[in-house]
C-alpha cells in the first residue's frame, strides 16, 4: 500500500537500504549492551553471600566499643553498665579471624575482669549453621591488658597472638535469622553446655545474637547438676550497644545502683564467674 507514495522520493531512495542498515546494527548494538549491563546487574543482586562473608560480618558486628548503660538505667537491680571492648588480633592460617575482647565496669575502662579470645569462622559444612564463634583463655592475660586501646606497636603482635591462644571455653554456632527478625545471627553453646565450676555450677550455657548496627546480645549462664542456675542474669541478655567515644568519659552521668547491694548483684552477674 505504500509502494506508491515511496516512488515518488525520487534518487533520495537510494540511500534507504544503508540508513535501515546502520539503524538496525545501532539497535542491536544498544540491546546488547542492555542485556550485558542487565545481565551483571542481576548477577550482583542475585549473588550469594558466602560462607567466608558471613563470618567477616560477624567478626566485624563483635569488634569495637559497646556498653549495656540503657539497660542498666532501665533494670539497676539486675545489670550493670559494663563496657564491651574487642578489636583485631591475629589471622589464623586456615583464615579463621582472632579477636581480643575484654569486659570492664564503665567508670573504670581500662581495669578488666574478663579477657578472652575470640575465634569467628565459618561453621563447618557438615553442620547446619553460618558461622563459628568459640572462646579461648589467654596464656598471660596481665600482658594483653587494654590491648585495643593500645598503639599496634605496643601490643603483642600476632604470633604472639597465636602462641598466646590456651584452653578452649565455649563454642557458640550462630544462624542467619529468619526474615523479620531484629537480629542478624543468633545462636547458643549446644544444651549440655561446656564445662563450668565457678559458683557451685557445673556446666554453662551461652547464646549470642548479633543485630543491625553493631549491637550485641549476649546471655551466659552457669548451672548445677540438678539444672538450677547458680550465677548469670536471670531476666535476659545483656545488650550491648555502640556509644559515642566520649560515653565512657562521661563520669558525670551516675547510674542509681540501690535498692540491691552490690555484693549480691555481683554474685548475679554472668561477667564475674572466673
Amino acid at each position: 500500500m505504500c509502494t506508491g507514495s515511496d516512488s515518488g522520493l525520487g534518487s533520495d531512495s537510494k540511500s534507504d537500504p544503508d540508513s535501515n542498515g546502520w539503524s538496525r546494527a545501532r539497535g542491536a548494538v544498544l540491546k546488547s549492551l542492555v542485556l550485558v549491563g542487565g545481565a551483571l546487574l542481576l548477577r550482583r543482586l542475585t549473588k550469594s553471600t558466602t560462607r567466608w562473608d558471613h563470618a567477616r560480618i560477624v567478626a566485624e558486628s563483635l569488634n569495637g566499643e559497646k556498653f549495656s548503660k540503657e539497660q542498666a538505667v532501665r533494670d539497676p537491680d539486675n545489670y550493670f553498665n559494663f563496657r564491651w571492648l574487642s578489636c583485631p588480633a591475629a589471622d589464623m592460617v586456615d583464615g579463621s579471624k582472632v579477636l581480643y575482647f575484654e569486659q570492664a565496669f564503665w567508670r573504670t575502662p581500662h581495669k578488666p575482669f574478663r579477657q578472652r579470645f575470640f575465634m569467628v569462622k565459618p561453621c563447618a559444612k557438615e553442620l547446619k549453621c553460618d558461622v563459628e564463634v568459640s572462646t579461648y583463655a589467654i596464656r598471660d592475660a596481665e600482658e594483653y591488658k587494654n590491648f585495643c586501646d593500645r598503639p599496634r606497636d605496643q601490643r603483642p603482635q600476632p604470633e604472639e597472638v597465636i602462641g598466646d591462644i590456651a584452653e578452649h571455653l565455649t563454642t557458640i554456632h550462630l544462624k542467619r535469622c529468619e526474615r523479620g527478625k531484629r537480629c542478624l545471627y543468633e545462636g547458643s553453646t549446644p544444651a549440655d553446655g561446656f564445662p563450668n565450676s565457678w559458683n557451685g555450677a557445673t556446666y554453662c550455657t551461652s547464646e549470642l545474637a548479633v543485630l543491625k548496627n553493631n549491637e550485641i546480645h549476649a546471655w551466659d549462664r552457669g548451672f548445677d547438676d540438678d539444672g538450677n542456675q547458680v550465677w548469670g542474669v536471670k531476666g535476659g541478655p545483656y545488650e550491648f550497644k555502640p556509644a559515642p567515644s566520649s560515653s565512657f568519659n562521661d563520669v558525670l552521668n551516675p547510674l542509681s545502683f540501690a535498692s540491691q547491694p552490690l555484693g549480691k548483684r555481683i554474685e548475679g552477674s554472668f561477667v564475674l564467674q572466673e
